[in-house]
């Protein structure tokens, strides 16, 4: 069925004409144990403002019956029901059958290949609850849903409302009737079930569960302790800062197998059960479930409590969320490293995101839904949460809170607009805000910074007049091989030139926006340049070194600086950093340069310089397994690959990276691999196996791997990336010929699935080597028939990889 998406206008009519007093939607899960079918009936009862106008309700699944007060109305089309001749009161019944549940858009049937067991799980963000059931999907017509769902009587059913009535139905199945929820957001909404292991914990008035599928049991008993912890000291943040306390008792969170991400869903949440790391997890793997988890449950409030109107302040979300997260875990939790991590990852691939062709505002109007999906991104994401951390440097942070405060009290259970956070903010802080909204919000772009130097003289000096913002300048003075911060001056840079007073004379490093405060760009003046790249190692704390690295690392992306200067700056911090949230983005970092940023002529020695640095940090116990999984992705040398094959040892985890590396590099590995597969306890261990294969430089194994990744879709969302990034390989451009034009093939069908998998697919698979700038510009033209999801995400992929080529033509010196 051909699926129109809704547009702001449309909207716009429906939220003035109707009132969706309530849903109640029965499903049907008994079919999906041996097949492919949900059933549904959504009975929506609503009221009409202009009795005897006519709309529309939202339908892309298979419509069996639909009455409109009883009487039968006209079937969907396009996946819409008219809707003609309202009452002022009105009752809509749609049974409804969604047959694909393999490969669709909301709703998604996954069978666990260790034990042959069927799960099933739905995600609707920003529009897909249609595909399921009849609804009014926008963010606007807010509603209570009661769900009732019958289910095969070995399966757990999970909700947004706690407490069900579970009974006997049909033989072999039970019934489970979900009081109603609050006034949520179709998009808000979820149903989740199979046979589940589950954990439950009573914390602080608070309900907590864990779900996870069986064969993954023994990772979610690991990982209890440390999730219910999070989930405690998140729920009495939030609770304190927001001055509203989540208001539900029951709060679920439910792993699910072949799920992409995380989902906000009130008070159940969803994840890809990826984040159940089969091995023990790194500090950055804890750090970011710590993240994640903070994340969605940020959504409770903004998202699920108070909700945008529309599309276009998606950012109040998602921005926010983001944002709080970072705050959150940093004041509440161990992972006290937050915002050096968020710096060392995420607001990185922000700078790069917003100096490029699909650099957006924050905030943009948005014509219809299909738009909106093609901005769940690093502007709206990494950015906007610096651009809120940099809001509340700007007003202080108890001005902040209040503002929010007031903001949840104002609009609890409502729709929003930017406008309205700004009052509230402005208000708190006795600042007019407007002009920082029209600058941070509504205009696209990065301010970037330097200093002048003239004697005892520092100017900071804008490239352009710089968005109204607050940032400090520390000065850094040498002692013996350490940096001390001895002065920082913060600023409220409004004009182009901004004198500073109170910096020492004789300090050695002067650091532009130290402590992280704002998202702009640095440069050092000409003079400091050759400091900055030798001393960004020998700073104090993981912040300034996180900042003084984001700068050559944006100098690298922007072809001011080679792939070997920027390698060697962030080897040599790799050797210093005292964080461990850091040392695995920073590894990538220095991995990637050395793969897909460095010349064919100096790739060897950069690889090597980071697989010395890896075994250095491989002597820390907290950094060995990070450490020891990018020496498998640098080993090159037989002494480098022994020592490996020495501390893999017995760990399943490590060995699978050792057998890529050596398949990589032309070993047959193939009998090892099948024993290895056979051992591991992983459900999923299949991929690792894939992962292996995908790397070896041989065209069957290629052409298998392309066949089940790209083609079939069989590859668990979790495990694209780790399969794509060994099958786009350095040095194996002649196998790698045919597959370029095998990803233009795709892009016109890039965007099956919804919109998690069309951003995983399009980006992930976009060719790494074998390429040249003219594949670049096709690819581009190619996707301008394309989804706007696909389009979006290519153009910054691409991107990217245009900025990777030119650097690989670049030599150092």
């Amino acid at each position: 069925m051909d699926v129109r998406s809704l547009t702001r206008t449309e909207a716009e009519r429906r939220t003035a004409l109707l009132t969706v007093e309530r849903y109640d939607i029965a499903l049907d899960l008994t079919a999906l144990p041996d097949g492919p079918e949900i059933r549904s009936v959504s009975t929506v009862t609503f009221s009409c403002r202009e009795p005897g106008a006519d709309t529309f309700v939202d339908c892309a699944a298979q419509v069996v019956e639909a009455t409109l007060n009883g009487a039968p109305i006209a079937p969907a089309a396009d996946g819409r029901i008219p809707l003609t001749g309202l009452a002022e009161h009105n009752v809509l019944r749609v049974e409804s059958v969604q047959a694909d549940t393999a490969t669709g858009a909301g709703v998604h049937k996954a069978v666990d290949p260790a034990d042959g067991e069927v799960y099933v799980w739905t995600t609707f963000e920003p529009d897909e609850a249609r595909f399921v059931w009849a609804c009014f999907d926008q963010p606007d017509l807010k509603a209570p849903h009661a769900f009732t769902v019958t289910a095969p009587a070995a399966w757990t059913v999970t909700s947004n409302s706690g407490d069900p009535h579970i009974e006997e139905a049909a033989p072999g199945t039970r019934r489970w009737a979900f009081p109603d929820t609050p006034p949520l957001a179709t998009y808000n909404t979820v149903v989740n079930a199979g046979p589940f292991h589950e954990i439950r914990r009573e914390v602080d008035g608070h309900d907590l569960g864990l779900y996870a599928r069986r064969s993954l049991a023994p990772v979610l008993d690991r990982d209890a302790d440390d999730i219910f912890t999070l989930t405690r000291q998140g729920l009495a943040f939030f609770g304190d800062v927001f001055a509203m306390p989540f208001p539900q008792r029951k709060y679920d969170q439910v792993f699910a197998p072949e799920f992409g991400g995380a989902m906000e869903n009130y008070g159940c949440v969803t994840w890809s059960d990826g984040f159940l790391r089969r091995s023990a997890p790194t500090p950055a793997e804890q750090a970011l479930l710590a993240k994640v988890l903070l994340h969605e449950m940020a959504h409770m409030w903004f998202g699920n409590i108070v909700t945008m109107r529309w599309w276009d302040d998606l950012w109040l979300n998602e921005a926010f969320a983001e944002f709080a997260c970072n705050w959150a875990a940093e004041r509440a939790t161990r992972h006290t490293d937050a915002w050096a991590s968020h710096l060392a990852d995420d607001k990185l691939k922000a700078y790069l995101s917003d100096q490029g062709p699909v650099s957006h505002p924050i905030r943009q109007p948005i014509h219809d839904v299909a738009q909106a999906a093609s901005i769940f991104d690093n502007i709206t994401y990494p950015k906007g949460a610096s651009v809120l951390y940099q809001l509340m440097t700007y007003v202080g942070e108890k001005a902040f809170t209040v503002g929010m405060a007031a903001y949840f009290g104002r609009h609890a259970w409502g729709n929003t607009t930017l406008q309205d956070l700004i009052d509230a903010l402005s208000e708190a802080s006795g600042r007019d805000l407007n002009a920082w909204r029209a600058a941070w919000l509504e205009q696209a772009g990065t301010d970037r910074f330097a200093l002048e130097r003239d004697g005892g003289t520092v100017t900071l000096v804008a490239a352009g007049r710089p968005r109204p913002q607050v940032l400090a300048v520390g000065a850094y003075t040498r002692s013996g091989d350490a940096l001390t911060r001895t002065a920082q001056v913060k600023i409220e840079a409004t004009d182009i030139r901004t004198p500073i007073e109170g910096l020492p004379e004789d300090a050695d490093v002067l650091l532009i926006n130290d402590d992280d405060l704002t998202f702009a760009t640095t440069r050092p003046d000409p003079a400091a340049r050759a400091t900055l790249l030798r001393s960004a190692a020998d700073l104090p704390t993981a912040i300034s070194r996180g900042v003084a690295t984001a700068t050559v690392w944006d100098m690298l992306t922007t072809g001011e600086a080679t792939a070997a200067e920027a390698s060697r700056c962030i080897t040599a911090v790799l050797g210093t950093e005292t964080s461990d949230a850091v040392i695995e983005p920073y590894l990538t970092l220095a991995i990637d340069i050395a793969e897909l940023w460095a010349p064919d002529s100096e790739r060897a020695a950069l690889t090597a310089a980071v697989a010395s640095v890896c075994r250095h940090l491989a002597g820390n116990p907290a950094r060995r397994r990070v450490a020891l999984r990018a020496l498998a992705r640098t080993a090159t040398t037989e002494d480098d690959l022994t020592w490996l094959r020495d501390q893999a040892h017995d760990d399943v985890d490590l060995l699978w990276h050792t057998l890529t590396r050596e398949a990589e590099l032309g070993a047959d590995v193939s009998a090892e691999s099948a024993r290895l597969l056979d051992r591991d306890p992983d459900p999923d261990a299949w991929v690792r196996a894939l992962t292996v294969r995908a790397a070896a430089p041989d065209p069957a194994a290629k052409a298998e791997t392309w066949q089940k990744l790209a083609v079939d879709r069989t590859v668990p969302l979790s495990g694209v990336r780790p399969v794509t990034r060994a099958f786009w390989r350095p040095a194996q451009d002649t196998l790698l010929a045919p597959y370029p034009q095998r990803y233009l093939e795709l892009i016109p069908h890039l965007d099956r699935g919804g919109m998690i998998p069309s951003m995983f697919f399009t980006t992930q698979l976009f060719p790494l080597y074998a390429i040249d700038t003219e594949y670049v510009e096709r690819s581009r033209t190619t996707s301008t028939e394309a989804a706007p999801v696909v389009h979006k995400f290519l153009l910054e992929r691409s991107d990217v990889v245009l900025r990777m080529l030119r650097s690989r033509a670049r030599h150092d010196g």
